[in-house]
Order: C-alpha cells, then structure tokens, then sequence
C-alpha cells in the first residue's frame, strides 16, 4: 500500500526531472527573479529544487516539492568525523535533558531554519506592501501637495531599507573593515539587484527634485514582491482567493512586462534630469544678480545627481539582472535616433562615439 501511494509523487518528479526547461520561456523568466547568492545558485541541487517548484507552479500542483534545507543539512552532516558526530549526539543529549518543559516551544522554533526564513520575507512583505501604499499615494493627483511630497520621500526610503535588509540576509556583512576587505564585499554585490534599487533610491531621496515619474519603477518592485508574498504564503485564504488571486496571478505572469516598463522608465529620468540641467542653465542667464548664486548652486547639485544617475544607468546596461531589458530599450533608442542624426545632425558623430566609448567601457 504504501509503494502504491509513492509512485504517483514518484512519477511525477521523473516528469519534472525529464521536462525539458530551456526550451520554456517563463523558465528563464521565473529563474532570474530568484533571489540567492551567486555561490548557492551554481549549485546542482540548488537548481534542481527550483526546476521542481516551477514544475509544481506552472505544470503539475500536485508535485509535493521537498525543502531544501533538509537535503542541505544531511549533506552538510555527513562531513564532520565520526568522532564529532559521537561528541555532538553526547552534546545534544545532554542538552535535551537539562532543558526545561517551558522552553520545549521555543528550542523547537529556534531549532526550525524555516523560521528564519519566514521571518524574513514577513519583514520584506511588510516593508514593500507599506512602500506600495506610500507611493500610490504620492502618485495620486488629489492629494495635498504637502503630504505628497513626504509620502514621495517615504517611498525611496522605504524600498533602500528594503534593499539594504534583503542584501544583509544574502551576503551578511563585510569579513573584514579594512580597504580589501570591503573592496572584495562590494565587488560581489555590484551587480545585485538588490544593491542597483538601493543606488536608485539614494539618488533620488538626497536630492531637491521632485519626479513622481521616478516612483514607477518603485511601484512595479514593490507590486512584484507582494504579488510573490501573497501568492506562496496566502493560497488557501477565502480571501486572497476572492479578491486577490487574479491579481497577483497576472502580476506573476507578467514579471517581463513589469521589468521592461522599469526599465524606460529608467531611461526617461536619465533624459529628464539632463533636460533640467539645461533648463537651470537657461534660468541662470536670464536671472537676476540676487538669484544667480542660488541658481548657481543649484545647478552644481544637479550636475552631480545628474552624473551619478547616468553611471548608474550604466551599471544597469551592463548587470546581468537588468542587462536585458535596458539593452533592448537602448537598442529601440539607437534605432530611431540613429538615422535621424545621420540625415540631419551628422557633425553629432563624433560626441556621440565619444559617449559611446564611455558608455560602453567596463567599470
């Protein structure tokens, strides 16, 4: 009886297994928004977990999917000597032994890894649902101008902490706080997701300028993530059933579509503060003594925003999480503009292949 009720699960992660997952285009879609470091994603056994979950999600739901922290903790106990193991099993005896009744919940949950996790991603819910309702409220045209204005800082703040927490769960802390140390760190998290947002919010939170236009691409990550939350922790609420699931079911499917939308948007704010540099410099010749110094001022700050975004445009051109989508809207762009230059501005060629050069030469 029991081989009977084993063989169906037993057949169904042979399918999985021989399932052919290059050929499926939500396959790369669905493994690029996974967030782990760069050492366990190399892993096979790591790979084939999610190959199982996106079989579970997208072919068969009955698929009972293992953790893996249970294949990765027997693995990682087979290495010590058999004389550790004898000195742990001692160790872990005595310890059950003194324990006390009262605290038999509390080792239980802290003996749990899953624990952890969870705790984890409540935090990351928590933080991105508030950012979500943040920036819709800064985004709304009825509101006052005022809260507006602070509901818009809040939401760059609030998606950095965000950023900031999910880089200190996947990589931890610098091993040592000298120069190398920290150069090493930082090398290993440039090109993270994570890291380019945290860039993007710190951009735009330190300065005077006020881009609702900005807040889109804090909305699609921030509706992304809930979306991912709710649909893995709430599937079986009546009300998330009800109310929730076409919803976060579409948001799931169009992942590509909510990345590229991110990615013009990116784009466009780029041309925008370069559009507002030149405004400053057409105000400031036709200003008056009195506020051509403040004007002046002004200006150096958006010289310096205006730089740092474009170099973290750069880094999104060439990061592999955001390389795609920014290098098939860059391509759009040359395109169009391309041909437009060549018939009408061709003394632009040169800067052009100068900014080129700039643009394409490696950090």
């Amino acid at each position: 009886m029991a081989e009977g009720g084993d063989d169906p699960q037993r057949l169904k992660k042979i399918a999985a297994a021989a399932y052919d997952y290059d050929k499926d285009s939500r396959w790369a879609d669905y493994w690029s928004n996974i967030l782990i470091p760069p050492h366990m994603a190399s892993r096979p056994e790591v790979v084939e977990h999610f190959k199982r979950k996106f079989y579970q999600r997208y072919m068969d739901p009955d698929l009972i999917v293992e953790p893996m922290s249970t294949s990765s903790s027997s693995s990682q106990s087979t290495r010590p000597s058999a004389t550790s193991a004898s000195t742990n099993a001692n160790e872990q005896t005595r310890s059950r032994n003194s324990v006390p009744r009262t605290s038999g919940p509390s080792a239980t949950t802290g003996a749990n890894p899953s624990s952890m996790r969870w705790d984890q991603q409540t935090i990351q819910f928590s933080v991105n649902a508030w950012v979500f309702v943040i920036a819709v409220l800064a985004v709304l045209p009825l509101v006052p101008k005022s809260l507006s204005n602070r509901a818009y800082r809040l939401s760059f703040m609030g998606t950095a902490c965000s950023s900031l927490y999910s880089l200190y769960s996947l990589y931890g802390r610098p091993r040592a706080w000298n120069m190398q140390g920290l150069q090493v760190y930082f090398q290993s998290i440039v090109g993270a997701k994570d890291f380019i947002y945290f860039i993007y919010c710190l951009t735009f939170v330190t300065s005077h300028l006020c881009l609702k236009f900005a807040l889109i691409p804090i909305l699609c990550r921030a509706l992304e993530q809930v979306a991912k939350f709710l649909r893995r922790n709430f599937a079986r609420s009546t009300i998330y059933r009800k109310y929730l699931e076409d919803p976060c079911v579409w948001v799931e499917s169009n992942t590509t579509t909510l990345n590229i939308l991110s990615s013009q948007a990116e784009i466009a704010i780029g041309f925008l503060l370069l559009i507002s540099l030149l405004s400053i410099a057409f105000t400031r010749f036709h200003s008056s003594d009195q506020n051509c110094r403040f004007t002046y001022c002004r200006w150096q700050r958006n010289i310096i925003q205006t730089f740092m975004y474009w170099q973290l445009l750069k880094l999104m051109y060439q990061a592999p999480v955001t390389a795609g989508y920014h290098q098939s809207t860059w391509s759009r762009i040359g395109r169009t503009v391309n041909p437009i230059i060549q018939r009408y501005a061709p003394f632009l060629n040169t800067p052009m292949s100068a900014v080129q050069r700039w643009w394409f030469s490696v950090q």
